[in-house]
């Protein structure tokens, strides 16, 4: 290929795919960058949400890409601002010929200004910013598998899987899931000492270990 002419015909169908998908909210512009920098668009849907038509020109990012400050000039989701104040998400892509000298761009800008204020209703309605990771709550169908979350919670607290903890670890293990009240499902305890591999006597021992631990500590903040 040696000018943007030879694939006109289907440089158009491009756009018009994604002016199509998008909608009017999406600006699709094609640049032949071998004419003047002040002339550069041949193809734009949707100018209005620039300004811009066809005899118009291209932006800053082309001109680096031009004189060679820039040599891999495609650029992906990258967020602009045009001077009315729209937001935009941006993408540009650059084509070249058969010697390798670019001579166009095909650019899609997003206008993403009044979806982002609906995201910023949304966020303030559901007062998203206020949830604390401390607050998980878990919704299981039966017992076992809301023992099978906690104890899964535990071993990430821990962060190493309970076969592999220390006695320390273990008490600490045990202190975890007896302040989220695993305990108080049945025949949990049996399933615990199965997991860490430990006689009833040493789970109970452990237990109250881990509970007067946890007693001193209160004792030791009031």
């Amino acid at each position: 290929m040696k000018t943007l002419d030879e694939i006109m015909p289907v440089l158009q169908q491009l756009l018009t795919l994604v002016e199509q998908h998008f909608g009017n909210k999406c600006e699709v512009v094609l640049h032949d960058l071998t004419k003047d920098y002040n002339h550069t668009i041949v193809d734009i849907r949707n100018g209005d949400i620039t300004h811009r038509s066809i005899g118009g020109c291209g932006s800053n990012l082309g001109l680096e890409v031009l004189r060679g400050t820039v040599l891999d000039g495609d650029r992906f989701n990258y967020v602009t601002t045009t001077q009315d104040g729209k937001i935009l998400r941006s993408s540009s892509i650059y084509l070249k010929n058969d010697q390798g000298d670019v001579i166009g761009s095909i650019c899609v800008n997003l206008d993403i200004t009044e979806t982002l204020q609906f995201e910023g209703y949304l966020r303030q309605f559901n007062q998203f910013d206020n949830f604390t990771s401390n607050d998980e709550e878990i919704f299981a169908p039966d017992v076992n598998n809301l023992l099978s979350h906690l104890i899964q919670m535990g071993q990430e607290q821990i962060g190493k899987p309970a076969l592999e903890m220390n006695k320390n670890e273990k008490i600490e293990f045990i202190r975890f899931l007896d302040q989220k009240g695993a305990f108080l499902i049945t025949k949990s305890g049996e399933q615990i000492c199965e997991l860490l591999g430990i006689s009833k006597f040493t789970f109970y021992n452990y237990l109250e270990i881990s509970r007067s631990q946890s007693d001193s500590s209160d004792s030791d903040q009031t």
